[in-house]
């Protein structure tokens, strides 16, 4: 099977005044397309600085990253920018919606960075209102954050990070804000997503919520400790 993602001998450290924080130590893991994953381990793992990697925030200190097919640590700042928008989705614990905008608008948000097209076309607003409808929020599109629930919210991101059609979704606690039935109900939202081919890596330390997944990989010290397969 055609590999989304893989790290191949992945290297991350820091350089602070006390010392030199070795937060990824020779980690080897390949994502398949379609596959759907969840990285768990306590704080200080390693996790977050893996899902930090693999979005393209963060680059390695050593080893490889290969993203579609591309060598990440070949590319330059412009090229990363711009497979970091094409490639990838983001979904964050707190949301980060643009408080000013509409939940169009927001859906709108990664339109507007692509290269050479700042504008929105017929096209592209009829993608976020497919999106819109996908999420089940084509009757909220001009409500603005503050008048949505946290599930609502959740659901605006999930929207956003799927607007450019990225190959992988990326999670970082993307239910930790929400009380349980409305996790639920955006992990059954997450299982739609992967079951119509979407390549989802999402950080949780919720046993729970990675029970969602077709395996889980837990971090320790920056490397990976273990590995099971749960659906799939």
């Amino acid at each position: 099977m055609k590999a989304a993602a893989q790290l191949v001998d992945l290297h991350k450290h820091y350089y602070l005044a006390g010392g030199t924080v070795r937060a990824l130590n020779g980690v080897d893991i390949t994502f398949p397309e379609g596959d759907f994953v969840a990285i768990m381990g306590s704080s200080g793992s390693g996790k977050s600085t893996l899902l930090n990697v693999l979005g393209g925030l963060d680059r390695p200190t050593s080893g490889q990253y290969i993203l579609a097919g591309q060598d990440v640590s070949e590319l330059s700042d412009d090229e990363l920018s711009y497979a970091r928008n094409q490639l990838i989705g983001f979904v964050f614990q707190s949301y980060n919606l643009i408080t000013q905008y509409t939940v169009l608008e927001n859906i709108e948000v990664p339109l507007l960075y692509r290269p050479g097209a700042p504008s929105i076309s017929a096209s592209d607003r009829e993608r976020c209102l497919e999106l819109a409808d996908l999420v089940g929020l084509s009757d909220r599109l001009d409500h603005r954050p503050f008048q949505l629930s946290g599930g609502q919210q959740q659901r605006v991101a999930v929207a956003r990070s799927l607007v450019n059609n990225p190959a992988i979704l990326l999670a970082d606690e993307p239910t930790g804000n929400l009380d349980s039935k409305t996790a639920d109900e955006i992990m059954d939202l997450f299982v739609r997503l992967n079951g119509e081919g979407r390549t989802i890596i999402m950080v949780t330390h919720e046993n729970d919520i990675a029970a969602y997944a077709h395996r889980q990989i837990h971090m320790k010290d920056g490397v990976v400790a273990g590995e099971g397969v749960f659906k799939g």
